[in-house]
C-alpha cells in the first residue's frame, strides 16, 4: 500500500493513473483515479486522486460533478479554466463518439448502446425529457429526436407526434429514452402505462418499440429487460 499523500510519482509504477490506464484499461480506474489524470497535479501535500476524491465527496460523485456548467467546474479548487475546459472537452467527444457509432450505418447490435447514448443526452438535463431512436428494418439508426418535455404522466406524450415522425423517417423500429432528473432509474406505473399505449399506437402504423430506456444516476433501465415491453 502507498502513501495516498506521496506524490503520485513517487507511487509503485502499476498504481499511478497513467500507467495503471495503459497496462491495464481505463474500466481498471476509479473515478478518482480518472479525474486524476485531468488534474496532473494536486495542491502541496495532496495527490491528484486525493483531490479528485474530494471533489467527488463535495458534489455528491460523479454526475453532480460533470454536470455542472464549464464555468462553475473552473471555479471549483484544484481544477480552474483548463481542467475543466478539458473536463467538458472529454464528455462532448465521448458523447460524439457515441453518436457516430449509432450513425455508421450498420445494424445496432447491442441494446446497451442505445441506453449508453440516451443517458449522456439526457442525464445532463434538468428537465424531463422524452427523447427516440428511429430504427430502418436492419435496426440502423436514421435519426435521433428529442419529442417532448414535461412530465411523463401522459398528457405530455402523444402517439400520433411518435407515428408522424416514425412514417417522417420511414422507420420499421423505435427505442424509446427519458430521464428522471430526481436521479432514480425506475420505471414508474405511468412510464409503462405510456409506453404500453405508444406500443399499441405504433403497431397500427407497423413500427414496433423495442425498447424503452429510463435515464437516472448509474445504468439506465430497460424496460424491454423487465419484461414489460
Amino acid at each position: 500500500m502507498h502513501d495516498s499523500h506521496m506524490h503520485i510519482r513517487d507511487w509503485p509504477e502499476d498504481e499511478r493513473p497513467r500507467e495503471k490506464l495503459l497496462s491495464r484499461g481505463a474500466p481498471a480506474l476509479s473515478d478518482a483515479e480518472l479525474l486524476a489524470i485531468f488534474i496532473g497535479c494536486g495542491p502541496r501535500g495532496q495527490s491528484a486522486v486525493d483531490l479528485g476524491r474530494q471533489l467527488l465527496s463535495e458534489c455528491g460523485g460523479l454526475r453532480g460533478l460533470l454536470d455542472r456548467p464549464s464555468g462553475e467546474l473552473a471555479k471549483l479548487r484544484g481544477l480552474g479554466p483548463a481542467r475543466a475546459c478539458a473536463l467538458v472537452a472529454a464528455l462532448e467527444l465521448g458523447t460524439r463518439h457515441l453518436g457516430q457509432q449509432l450513425q455508421r450505418g450498420e445494424a445496432l447490435a447491442d441494446p446497451d448502446q442505445a441506453g449508453a447514448y440516451f443517458a449522456r443526452k439526457l442525464r445532463p438535463l434538468p428537465h424531463e425529457v422524452f427523447a427516440c431512436l428511429f430504427l430502418d428494418t436492419r435496426h440502423r439508426v436514421l435519426a435521433y429526436e428529442e419529442l417532448f418535455r414535461g412530465t411523463l404522466d401522459g398528457s405530455e406524450v402523444h402517439p400520433r407526434e411518435v407515428a408522424r415522425r416514425c412514417l417522417a423517417h420511414n422507420a420499421a423500429a423505435v427505442i424509446f429514452g427519458h430521464n428522471h432528473p430526481s436521479g432514480n432509474p425506475e420505471a414508474s406505473a405511468a412510464d409503462r402505462a405510456v409506453t404500453a399505449r405508444l406500443k399499441q399506437a405504433l403497431a397500427l402504423v407497423e413500427v414496433r418499440v423495442l425498447d424503452h430506456f429510463i435515464v437516472g444516476d448509474g445504468d439506465p433501465t430497460s424496460m424491454a429487460r423487465r419484461g414489460w415491453l
